[in-house]
């Protein structure tokens, strides 16, 4: 497994005012999308490509396409919506399947709820968008699901991730995929509750709002 953190300034303005509790939800959608478009530059960096011969006003030349069969990005609902414009921005021909994934507070357990995805993965880049990478369950979760459906090239985008998350992910994935983590940072810890900390609190109530 890899992880790369994106340090760029930019980055690194757009998670202050994301942190900042004062933040209103409208800015904080606004502020995750362009994060999200920022750190699927970084992420795409080894989408598949082939050589394509093109005429320009001016002459022949050979250029580059993405080739097929065309990615797979799947939001983890429902925190992982507020993230999918941003990345279909910078990958608009990609597929978009779902993942609907929710933890239990008490036991931290993952449960899916509904998927919309392909049967077969076989030979697709898988784009896995999650905001928060903390204990790791629901990412592993994710994943192991793309892995039973043939996928082996996933890669995850997360605005935050926890020392504890990346460890679990490590130690659950081994070498049976290759897979990639591309996050604004890793913070300090989680605290008794799971949270990452010093974090954004909950990504998806910031995003959305509270919903009983």
């Amino acid at each position: 497994m890899r992880l790369h953190v994106a340090d760029h300034p930019l980055i690194a303005h757009k998670l202050t005012v994301l942190r900042d509790k004062s933040t209103p939800s409208a800015t904080f959608r606004q502020l995750a999308d362009e994060l999200v478009t920022l750190l699927a530059y970084e992420a795409t960096r080894d989408v598949a490509t082939e050589p394509r011969d093109i005429e320009t006003p001016v002459a022949p030349t050979t250029g580059t396409h993405l080739s097929s069969p065309r990615p797979v990005v799947v939001p983890i609902l429902r925190a992982g919506l507020g993230m999918l414009e941003g990345m279909t921005r910078m990958l608009p021909t990609a597929e978009v399947g779902f993942l609907g994934m929710k933890r239990d507070h008490e036991t931290l357990l993952v449960e899916t709820y509904a998927n919309r995805l392909p049967d077969d993965l076989s030979g697709r880049q898988c784009y896995v968008l999650d905001p928060m990478l903390a204990t790791g369950h629901t990412l592993i979760a994710a994943i192991d699901y793309l892995l039973e459906r043939g996928a082996r090239d996933v890669t995850c985008l997360c605005l935050l991730a926890a020392p504890e998350g990346v460890t679990a992910l490590e130690e659950s994935i081994g070498d049976r995929a290759d897979v990639t983590i591309v996050t604004a940072a890793v913070d300090k810890c989680l605290n008794k509750q799971a949270y990452i900390v010093p974090g954004l609190g909950d990504a998806g109530d910031r995003l959305y709002g509270i919903v009983d």
